[in-house]
Order: structure tokens, then C-alpha cells, then sequence
């Protein structure tokens, strides 16, 4: 999909900017849903093989990022490649009762589908949802990003809760 960048509305502007940020999610999963498992596959290898150029990310001991859901550009690559280079990835978790907690990346393998419709998660205890704070970079999921680099995430806001918690000198992407 390629379309000219505009801002979209942000969430404090009412119910109307709500609709159409609901709308822009809707085209944007349309769109996805038209690409291939290759096209998917090479847009989640161009994004590993742009973040991994990042020198925030080069000098990274921590990097908090997402297994991607399957409609996602996959985040594999990406993962993986942090893993091999000695890097301790967190990834998300939902603890008890729905919270947010993180956990530490142990292998592909070793991933396991906890609920229908979630990304799988690594197995083990969760730390707590401050634990992202000790990331050097998070990486974020999104939708879309707007010209001025605001993201449209999924809708949950999920995100729009863990961000407060990331240290501020760690970089977001």
C-alpha cells in the first residue's frame, strides 16, 4: 500500500476522530490482508535489516520488541537476529488478570500460543510491566505512522499504557 503521508487525528479530539481512526485501521488491515506471505516475509526482513543499521540499536544490551500477529510484517527476523548478536530481547506478556508484563526471548522454539487471537509469548514468569524500562530500544508495533512520526496502533492501547514506563533515554522506534 502506498499512499501520500497525512497527520491523522489524534484520540483528544473527540468521538469523530475516534471514527476515523477506526477507519484508517480498517483500510490499513484491508490492505495487509492483500499481501502475500512472501511480500509479508520480505517487508519483515527489510524492517530487521533497517532497525538492526540503527547505532542505538547496534549498542543495545536490552531491546524490548513483539512477536508480530499474523496479518504483521513477522518481527522474527528481527528477533532473531538481536538474539544471536547477544542482546537480551523482552518481549510482551499478558500476566494475571490481563496485565501487562514482559519476558525475556529464549528461541523461537520455545514460544507458546497462551490464548486464541494472541501473538505467542515466551514461556516462563513475567516480570513486571517496568521491566520495559530497562530496554535501551522498544520497538513498537503500529498501524501506520502519521508525518509526524505519532503512531496508530491496533486500538486496545495497550502500548498507549506501556510507553510511560520506557525509559526516557532508551530510543522508540
Amino acid at each position: 500500500m502506498q499512499t501520500e503521508a497525512q497527520p491523522y487525528p489524534h484520540a483528544q479530539q473527540g468521538d469523530e476522530s475516534e471514527d476515523l481512526k477506526q477507519r484508517f485501521r480498517s483500510a490499513i488491515r484491508a490492505e495487509r490482508a492483500k499481501l502475500s506471505p512472501r511480500r509479508r516475509l520480505l517487508a519483515g526482513e527489510g524492517i530487521a535489516h533497517v532497525v538492526r543499521t540503527v547505532p542505538a540499536v547496534q549498542g543495545a544490551r536490552t531491546v524490548a520488541a513483539y512477536v508480530a500477529r499474523h496479518d504483521e510484517p513477522p518481527t522474527g527476523p528481527l528477533i532473531e537476529a538481536l538474539a544471536e548478536a547477544g542482546v537480551r530481547v523482552l518481549l510482551p506478556v499478558l500476566g494475571e488478570g490481563l496485565s501487562r508484563c514482559w519476558a525475556p526471548y529464549t528461541g523461537a522454539d520455545e514460544l507458546v500460543v497462551r490464548a486464541p487471537g494472541r501473538p505467542p509469548e515466551p514461556p516462563g514468569p513475567p516480570l513486571a510491566a517496568d521491566a520495559v524500562a530497562e530496554a535501551d530500544v522498544v520497538v513498537v508495533p503500529a498501524l501506520a505512522v502519521d508525518t509526524s512520526g505519532a503512531r496508530l496502533g491496533q486500538g486496545a492501547g495497550w502500548y498507549d499504557r506501556v510507553l510511560p514506563l520506557v525509559n526516557p533515554d532508551a530510543m522508540t522506534i
